[in-house]
């Protein structure tokens, strides 16, 4: 199996939660690695000096094809590939159960950003994300470290094309809500499945995607911005439609 390297202290303590994950292996100082916490039975530890970790991290990157950054907190994880999911695995749980969230990223290619959204869709108890292959970002290690361990517990999906996937979605139930400046809609949290389509700041969200749509909404601004930056939109619209109350 592929496998991840994992770094960021929350990030690894989370995976280390996920039987998913495992077979692992753990490379840290000895601080790095007690500030973990109580270590999972199973887990291969091995203890390196600062230096070291650096460079077995640099070593491994290559080897995994990603790219080295320096190693925050001395500490990081080597372990098993999430599974990659398809529609047909998204579809199938829209279909036996009942009022999933799904948060869709057109065109973001910002790792950052992404994962931002990934972490606060996380807090919002959201159920999948939902991406395209082409023109989305990648999972690596510095998505999972600002994701802050929610890589562990929201799938996401990929799909070749979102407009045809957000068609089907449709026919499944799915309320699919996007959101532009642009619209003058203000709209209530609806029941059932809800799909929350946002898109890259510098482009939005794509004509063939916004078709599709059964609303437009905005963000109503109190002040003279009008944009914001997509992962504080995303929030937003969040809380507006998957928050308590």
């Amino acid at each position: 199996m592929d496998q991840d390297l994992i770094i960021g202290t929350h990030s690894i303590i989370e995976a280390l939660k996920n039987p998913k994950r495992f077979p692992a292996t753990l490379y840290g100082t000895k601080e790095g690695i007690k500030a973990l916490g109580k270590i999972p039975q199973g887990i291969e530890i091995k203890s390196l000096r600062p230096h070291d970790v650096q460079e077995k991290a640099k070593n491994l990157c290559q080897q995994l094809d990603f790219k080295y950054q320096r190693i925050p907190a001395n500490v990081f994880l080597v372990a098993n590939q999430l599974e990659e999911l398809g529609v047909a695995f998204l579809y199938n749980e829209i279909e036996t159960k009942k009022d999933r969230k799904i948060i869709c990223l057109d065109q973001v290619t910002d790792v950052q950003n992404a994962a931002a959204i990934l972490r606060t869709a996380a807090f919002f108890g959201v159920d999948y994300l939902l991406v395209s292959f082409k023109g989305s970002f990648g999972v690596g290690p510095s998505f999972s470290r600002n994701a802050s361990g929610a890589l562990e517990y929201i799938p996401i999906v990929k799909c070749s094309a979102l407009p045809r996937t957000l068609t089907k979605l449709k026919e499944l139930g799915v309320t699919c809500i996007g959101f532009s400046e642009h619209s003058s809609l203000d709209l209530k949290p609806q029941a059932g499945h809800t799909c929350l389509v946002l898109g890259a700041e510098d482009k939005g969200i794509s004509s063939a995607v916004t078709r599709i749509l059964d609303h437009t909404v905005a963000l109503k601004s109190g002040g003279p911005i009008k944009s914001l930056n997509v992962s504080v939109a995303a929030a937003l619209a969040m809380d507006k439609f998957f928050g308590p109350g």
